[in-house]
């Protein structure tokens, strides 16, 4: 029987999509119960395909996940950041292969308007709402298991990040 520790890290790229405002893409996902009381909410990301660069990658999962790939790249996580699925969900998802995901992160800024964004009608919807959100509230906002990694992230990308208006 493999353990959890045995299995490889699904590779992944995400994006902290900001708008002019200062403000970051959140969504909320369909498969995801609510985090004891509280709705979980997340920034696109996704695996990354064979033969994809983490950036590549990054536009893709912006046009698959909210319909737009309408952003520009302003900078990228200095190293790759690692967390482990809790252990109720190993062997559930990603048909079991993995035990938690390896992630190259991208600060991208959003060129377009808020009606190109459409997170509905998408071949496989993954979420059923979205919003823009003061960066400061995204470590309450996601899965406990993904908070370091959020928390990180702002620590990382908060000085790029035009102040709020």
């Amino acid at each position: 029987m493999t353990t959890p520790a045995d299995l490889p890290y699904r590779p992944c790229a995400g994006i902290m999509l900001i708008n002019p405002a200062g403000l970051v893409f959140v969504a909320r996902r369909i498969d995801t119960p609510k985090d004891g009381e509280r709705e979980a909410w997340q920034m696109p990301q996704g695996g990354i395909d064979p033969g994809e660069t983490p950036d590549q990658a990054a536009h893709r999962e912006l046009e698959e996940e909210i319909g737009t790939n309408q952003a520009e790249i302003i900078a990228e996580t200095k190293e790759w950041l690692t967390y482990d699925l809790p252990d109720h969900l190993i062997g559930k998802v990603w048909k079991g292969r993995y035990r938690g995901q390896k992630q190259k992160w991208f600060l991208m800024r959003f060129t377009g308007t808020d009606t190109d964004i459409n997170i509905h009608d998408r071949p496989h919807p993954e979420f059923d709402a979205w919003k823009w959100a003061n960066p400061q509230h995204l470590p309450e906002m996601i899965v406990a298991f993904k908070r370091p990694i959020y928390q990180h992230l702002l620590t990382e990308f908060t000085p790029l990040i035009p102040p709020l208006r």
